[in-house]
Parts: structure tokens; sequence; C-alpha cells
């Protein structure tokens, strides 16, 4: 990594998982030769200062300490704000790679001017290791639902053919530099969930195209920061649908997207809690609907939590 202008900047947050972030750091340092590259870990105001830990360890790496915890695009908008790179990854800290096989992402990146951006295949780190994401089904207009291809699959083969889809991976996507100057920076208006979605939308609205490429894989721990059944999740998840339909519906799509999230949707989300005992997560939904619907959905900053 000698060049000033590295090829790719990877662009990783850490918010208090300083075991996985370092896992990330060890398994990109030993295993990537075939590109130049840099490491930026943005620490989004963990509880201790991970940044001074990891630059301690890693002094090559770019550590940065936000005072304030940013959300994922908050977070990684620091980082593609200081990034050198041709490329910008994305990459959750709890991943990590098993071969050097980032070249065919920047390869797929180059092999035409209209693809913006391209996301691997990822597998769960766990046993049996099956396949998280070979790409997505676009979002349904009205629900605003969609799936991943493959998801729980084994790694037979059956998804190692590349592909278009609507929307890029949050936790491992790589773009050329010039997506942000046409389209700007990932919105921080949702802070979690949605944003890449949102995001990739932008992306293809912009006349980018958005591949899956199965040459590439990365391993991931799939969510040990906020919980299948958290308050967070529950409340982020309900706004910003929401928020998602404000921005980029159109007509009556957009009217009966809003009617059905805020309705049907909620009411349907918060019995099934409430038959649960889960009385807190149908709060969580009152209040993500309350913010989804009240609150302005353009890209300044906004950070609001459901009440504790």
């Amino acid at each position: 990594m000698t060049n000033n202008i590295p090829d790719i900047s990877f662009i990783t947050i850490c918010y208090n998982g300083f075991k996985d972030t370092c896992e990330l750091i060890e398994s990109l340092q030993n295993k990537i030769h075939s590109v130049s590259y840099e490491i930026i870990v943005v620490d989004n105001a963990s509880h201790e200062n991970e940044a001074a830990k990891i630059h301690q360890l890693y002094p090559t790496v770019v550590a940065i300490r936000s005072n304030e915890n940013s959300g994922f695009s908050g977070g990684n908008n620091i980082g593609i704000q200081v990034a050198k790179g041709k490329y910008i990854f994305l990459i959750n800290n709890d991943t990590y790679i098993e071969s050097d096989h980032i070249a065919y992402l920047v390869e797929r990146l180059e092999s035409r001017p209209e693809i913006g951006g391209v996301s691997p295949k990822i597998r769960f780190a766990f046993p049996p290791q099956h396949i998280q994401f070979a790409g997505f089904t676009p979002l349904s207009q009205i629900t605003l639902r969609n799936h991943m291809l493959g998801f729980d699959c084994p790694d037979d083969g059956t998804f190692d053919t590349p592909h278009t889809t609507p929307y890029l991976h949050g936790a491992a996507m790589m773009f050329k530099r010039e997506v942000i100057e046409k389209i700007g920076m990932m919105p921080e208006i949702f802070f979690l969930y949605y944003e890449e979605l949102d995001w990739s939308t932008s992306m293809t609205r912009a006349g980018y195209e958005l591949w899956y490429d199965p040459c590439c894989t990365i391993f991931h721990k799939e969510s040990q920061s906020t919980g299948q059944l958290s308050k967070l999740r529950t409340y982020y998840l309900t706004r910003n649908r929401l928020f998602y339909a404000r921005r980029n519906l159109k007509g009556f799509n957009r009217i009966a997207s809003i009617i059905y999230q805020s309705t049907v949707a909620a009411t349907k989300n918060s019995l099934a809690f409430i038959l649960k005992g889960r009385f807190d997560l149908a709060a969580a939904i009152f209040y993500g609907v309350n913010s989804g619907l009240l609150r302005p959905s353009s890209d300044k900053k906004s950070v609001v939590s459901p009440d504790k």
C-alpha cells in the first residue's frame, strides 16, 4: 500500500465491537494482496475509545473517533469524507474474508461505465455457513417488502451467476467514487435500516446499474448489535419504511404505501406483539409511525430514538 491513491478504501463502523473489528482488519490485511487499499475505522462513540486502541494495534489503519453515534449512514459518511481510494467499500465490522477475490469486484465495476456499485456473495459466518445474500428482489410498491435471493440456501453453486440487483447490501457494498459525486452522501435521516435501500434507489435513479457478483465472498456474523426483537430495531424499521415511501414513491403508490404502513401493517404487528406480551415493541411501533409521519424526511441529520 505504497501508492498515495489506493485502489480501495475499506470503511467500517465500530460500535462496542472491538473484537469483531480487529478480526475484520486482520482478515483484510492477511488475505488481500491483489489490490492496494486503505482501511478506515470509524468508532461511532463506543463506550471505550476503540479508535485509540485500534490505532495502537494497527498503525496503518485510519482510526477516527466520533463524539456521537451518528448511525450507520452518519458513521460511513465520516469515513467517506477522508477516503482516498478510487473505489469505496463499505463493510460491516462483523464480517471477514477468507480469500483474496476483491479484484473481481473491481473488474465488475470497470466492465461498463453504467455500473456504479457491486455487492459480493454474503454467507453466514456460523455453520453451516449458508448464503445470506445473493441479490435482492425489488421492494413491493405498497408494502415495501422484499427478500434476499439465496437466503439460508447452501452454497452449492446455484447462486454463482453474476446479475443486476435493485439494491446493494449494506454489510458489503463497493462503488465508484463518482457515484458519491453524482448523488451525494448516504442519507443520514435513516440512522439505522433502509438507508442502503434508499441510497441504492438514488443510484439507479441516476442511471447506474447495481450488481451482485459471487466471485467474491464475505462472511457475516449477522446482527450481534441490535437483536432481532429489540425496541431499537422495531422502531427504526417502522419509521424508516415510512421515510422511504415519502422520499421515493410517487402519486397513488406513495399515498397507498403510507396509509398501509401506518394503519394495516402497524396494527397487525402491534397486535402480534401484544399477544406475546411484548408491549414495549408495540409501543416502539407507535413511536415509529408517529416519527415516520410527522418528522421531516429530508437528508439532514436526524437521530431520534424511541422512548426508553
